[in-house]
């Protein structure tokens, strides 16, 4: 019998926390999901690790004085296209790739030991208490060390927080590509093997629909106005490729990276699916 002046307890909210290294990461693989899961009441936390810092600006002619505290800006501008909170910045620098490689930096993700990375991660879980971890594939996408580092931070921290007082995150999900989109990436200039980055459909433990928020996908690449420009990736394509690229902007893909919780049948039908107490979000 419960006592009348003595509140019901009250049911944890649905948290869905998502890791990865860059402004813009989120908006290809995972924008979607995030809008998908904000529109459910889900509070939905992207944790950023850098500020993009030594990022290629693709806008010819453009300059900035602080590309840092631009693509922060632009990264706030995406979760407003994307209906989520402001990001969490975990506060390391961007490592760059090529000749912007910054070897000498002592807060680059590539010279961070990435147990420092677990622990920050670690007392992000414990504060907002997610039951759903997102992050980068085993291969970071296309294997850009940040994308590795923190691959292996958050998987990490998902095994080690099992003990925390609230039971830890039941679920820990890696974005994951097919192999004919891996193919489709690697013709657009990037080195990558399709066979290898790429993964079979059987992989998938959850295939997201997101074709009702292709606009706001858009948007949110569009926020990344220095990453977006005529030299990158997506200015350099054919209308035949932009057009591939669109279609692939409606379905994310989620392998299953570890789970305390039973999985009774497979694919899942969402991150939630499962889940004590939360599986009517993916009814």
């Amino acid at each position: 019998m419960t006592h009348p002046d003595v509140p019901a307890p009250t049911a944890p909210r649905p948290t869905l926390l998502a890791v990865f290294a860059h402004p813009d990461d989120e908006a290809f693989s995972v924008g979607g999901t995030l809008t998908h899961y904000a529109h459910l009441g889900v509070n939905v936390v992207l944790a950023c690790a850098t500020r993009g810092e030594a990022g290629k600006i693709t806008v010819p002619g453009m300059t900035v004085d602080d590309l840092g505290a631009q693509r922060e800006q632009e990264l706030r501008e995406a979760c407003r296209a994307l209906e989520i909170p402001d990001p969490v910045f975990l506060d390391y620098h961007d490592s760059g790739r090529y000749e912007r490689t910054r070897h000498d930096d002592p807060k680059a993700m590539m010279n961070v030991n990435p147990l420092d990375v677990e622990v920050r991660l670690r007392d992000l879980i414990a504060r907002v208490q997610p039951q759903v971890l997102l992050t980068f594939d085993p291969h970071g996408g296309y294997g850009h060390v940040d994308h590795l580092q923190i691959h292996r931070a958050t998987s990490a921290a998902f095994f080690s927080t099992g003990n925390l007082p609230y039971g830890g995150p039941q679920r820990l999900f890696f974005t994951a590509m097919s192999v004919e989109s891996a193919a489709g990436i690697a013709r657009m200039g990037q080195d990558l093997d399709p066979l290898v980055y790429g993964v079979s459909e059987g992989t998938f433990a959850v295939s997201m629909d997101v074709s009702a928020y292709a606009q706001n996908k858009r948007a949110a690449l569009a926020a990344h106005g220095t990453q977006m420009g005529a030299e990158s990736l997506l200015g350099r394509m054919t209308p035949e490729e932009r057009q591939a690229m669109e279609d692939r902007l409606n379905h994310e893909h989620f392998s299953l990276g570890g789970t305390r919780a039973p999985v009774r049948s497979y694919p899942l039908r969402g991150l939630f699916d499962g889940l004590e107490g939360f599986s009517a979000l993916d009814a």
